[in-house]
Formats: C-alpha cells, structure tokens, sequence
C-alpha cells in the first residue's frame, strides 16, 4: 500500500533487520520499490542521512533513528517536511555507562596492556608488568550529564573522590559540582568522561585547551561522538605527553582510526560497542518497530525528538 513500507538503510545492527523481518512490517531495502512506497525508514544512530533522500520520499512520515543520537538526522529539515523522527532513548542508558566505567578501569589499570604482557609470555620469563594508577580517590568529570551521563556518574559515585560535571545548564536534583564550561571542568578533574550529544554545537568542544587543562597526569575517556574531540589535538597531546592516557569508544571518521591513536600504548580502544550488548540491542529493535508501527498508524509515538 502506498505509503506503508519501511526503506531500512545500509548499516542497521543484525539483530535490528531481523526484528524488521519479523515485524509484519513491508520492508524494503534501498533501491527496492517505488518512492511512493516509503511511509518511514530506519537509521543507525550517527549514520548521516541525506535530506535529498526525504526529499525523494513524498509519503515519508517517519524516521525511526536506533540508537540514542540523532545527530545525523536534520530534524529540523524533516519537521518542516512534516516527518517526525524518533529515537531509543534509556534502553540502552546503561550498558553505555557500564562500558564507561570499563573504559575507566581499563585506562588506569592498564588491564590490555597488563593481559598482553601475561599472554606473550613476558611474566613467565620473570618479567615485571609496569605500574599502574589507582582508580580509588581520583577526581572525577562528566561533561553531559543526561541520562547516559548521569548513569555515569553514579557508577563512579562510589570511589571517586569527587564528581564534577558540566552541561548546557545546571541540573537540578544532583549533588555534583557544577562546572561553568568544559575548560573550567576539565581544569579541576583527573579522569573527564565525555558524554555529550554530538552534533554541529558539539564538535570539537574537547579541544587543544580542554586537553592541557587535564594535563599531563590527566585521562580523557570518550563514549559520545568521535568529533567532539579534537582528534589531532588528543594525538598531539598524548604523543607530547601533555596527556597521560585515553579510552575511546567512539572517533571521528570511524571506522577508521588514527594510526597513532593505534599504536599509543596507553589507550585503550573499542569499537563503537556502547550499545552492543543482545539485551541493548534486542531492546533498541523492539522500539524501533513500535515507533513504526505506531508512526505508520498515525497513532501516537513512544519516543518522539
């Protein structure tokens, strides 16, 4: 029928096509079917979509973005088309958090590097894994403190000596120090853990001055979106030892990641897997088909933007 298929777009996570392909729903992949056809497509989140593609869709009433971020999405372009978007917010709030604090434990302790050591061979020749750092006492930062932020600050909660954050605006309800900006947060913190939207108002906000603010003993972990760090200035940073170490989940331009970023021997690096747990993911496709669903019906959305 006219205005009911789905276009499903490159990229989407296997367990999301699957709960397309077990939805009922008329699916169709790019290139398949008439324009006509669409009355709403799926995205991954941080996946760009072209808005001459709306623009090529005269039924399109939704965009159903998985994940959290919607920042590749110009939902001001889609509400002016009449499009609604929406997208997986909480379901995935805290396995994004627990991969944080991972992140964190990782970087200090070390534990790739310790692992590697113990797997080539190295303590068993009578070697000595080098010191780490002590995780307890530090004083921590969250630069966003919406729901992923706050879950992550309240899993640091209990052996960080202090947790300091900032955002656009005080949040009301926390105890945390309020910090004025990124700089001024970055400046009275250890270990800063960005949890930030991204997006145009975001991009490069961790930059040259919120990295020497750290400092050379300082730990910077990313979970939000690769570009709102300065990805040539941590690169500097770290290879001139202004910083002392970094856990990245995310990177601009993944994903392809820097050589250099590679071969630092103390950053720790996943592959955009905040999300990817089964009982994350399972949960994400099953939001992305209600919101569909209800989005095809004209009924009302669960998680609209």
């Amino acid at each position: 029928m006219s205005g009911n298929a789905v276009l499903a777009m490159p990229g989407l996570p296997a367990l999301m096509t699957q709960a397309l392909a077990a939805s009922g729903l008329t699916v169709r992949a790019m290139d398949e079917g008439a324009p006509e056809e669409i009355g709403a497509l799926v995205v991954s989140g941080g996946v760009v979509l072209d808005t001459a593609l709306v623009e090529r869709l005269p039924k399109l009433k939704l965009i159903a973005v998985h994940g959290v971020g919607y920042d590749g999405v110009d939902v001001a372009h889609a509400t002016a088309r009449g499009v609604a978007v929406t997208n997986t917010p909480d379901v995935l709030t805290e396995d994004v958090a627990d991969l944080a604090l991972g992140l964190v434990l990782s970087v200090l302790r070390q534990i790739p590097a310790t692992e590697r050591f113990l797997r080539d061979g190295e303590w068993a020749k009578g070697g000595r894994s080098p010191l780490t750092r002590r995780v307890t006492g530090l004083r921590y930062g969250v630069l966003g403190l919406g729901r992923i932020g706050r879950a992550i600050a309240a899993r640091l909660e209990p052996f960080a000596g202090e947790v300091a954050y900032h955002s656009r605006r005080p949040v009301e309800g926390v105890a945390y120090r309020y910090a004025a900006d990124a700089l001024a947060l970055a400046d009275s913190v250890d270990v800063l853990v960005v949890a930030t939207p991204g997006g145009p108002g975001t991009r490069g906000l961790v930059d040259a001055d919120v990295l020497a603010a750290l400092g050379p003993d300082g730990v910077l972990i990313n979970i939000a979106r690769g570009e709102v760090v300065d990805q040539a200035a941590l690169i500097d940073a770290l290879d001139g030892g202004r910083l002392y170490a970094a856990g990245l989940d995310v990177f601009d331009g993944e994903p392809v990641v820097p050589q250099a970023l590679l071969d630092h021997p103390r950053c720790v690096l996943t592959p955009h897997v905040g999300s990817a747990t089964v009982e994350a993911r399972t949960a994400m496709a099953d939001l992305v088909v209600a919101n569909l669903r209800a989005g095809l019906a004209g009924e009302a959305l669960l998680t609209p933007v």
